[in-house]
């Protein structure tokens, strides 16, 4: 028997309304990536009460970003860079579920379990897509189509800007999550994001709820269409990022 207490006190503080049914997929889903973890690396996070705080709540902490926009009839697509073992994707997924979701991985083994994951849950409108991100942003049907791009991927933040802003259309935004201390990288990738055809980005500094765990939010609003050019393949976001000319 799961104690909730947390996890309601946390989604109150974010905003957002729920059900007992999302309250069950968020165990379900829980309880689906403790059991494969047992045989791949999902995560490092096995205890309910750390994963809601670290994963669930920290996942949805982009109401902060949504909470403004959502209203009726807005059914917003979403893409999620690099998602691993469904986070943020999943969550945000469960509790907005107008939201299109799209989680994109490179590991074939990640994505079947996700699959598994949004056929036992009965979620709907949300696929799993194996991938490079530099190669499915190149092609039109998912190139500039979406209204967010988000991510907590382990990456430099010059480097999931573009692997992240070729996904959004103007007028949407890239969402990355960074630790409070990422304020120097953060500096490092304002000429990326600049030249990938975003605004400066709004930095949201906040405490995942019902932790003491100091975050940001690095939120992107996309103001024009990204050069062709982007983003580069062979590896080169990581290899050689995008950096200011003469630093």
């Amino acid at each position: 028997m799961y104690q909730d207490n947390v996890l309601k006190e946390g989604l109150s503080k974010l905003g957002i309304p729920f059900t007992d049914n999302q309250i069950n997929q968020l165990h379900r889903y829980f309880e689906m990536m403790v059991e494969k973890n047992k045989v791949m690396n999902l995560t490092s996070i096995t205890e309910y009460d750390e994963a809601v705080v670290k994963h669930f709540l920290d996942s949805l902490c982009f109401a902060m970003v949504y909470n403004d926009k959502r209203r009726d009839g807005f059914r917003p697509r979403l893409i999620d860079v690099g998602t691993g073992a469904g986070f943020p994707g999943i969550p945000i997924k469960i509790m907005f579920p107008e939201i299109e979701v799209l989680l994109l991985d490179s590991l074939q083994k990640r994505i079947t379990f996700l699959q598994d994951v949004v056929n036992e849950l009965d979620l709907e409108s949300i696929s799993c897509v194996h991938g490079r991100a530099e190669e499915l942003s190149a092609k039109s049907a998912y190139r500039e189509t979406f209204d967010f791009a988000v991510s907590r991927a382990v990456a430099k933040l010059n480097s999931l800007a573009e692997f992240c802003i070729p996904f959004v259309k103007p007028g949407g935004a890239f969402v990355s999550y960074k630790s409070d201390s990422s304020e120097e990288e953060i500096e490092e990738s304002l000429f990326a994001i600049k030249t990938l055809g975003c605004a400066k980005p709004e930095i949201l500094r906040y405490t995942v709820p019902c932790s003491d765990l100091p975050r940001r939010l690095v939120v992107a609003s996309k103001v024009s269409a990204t050069p062709s050019k982007y983003p580069r393949g062979g590896g080169k976001p990581l290899k050689s990022p995008l950096v200011q000319p003469g630093k």
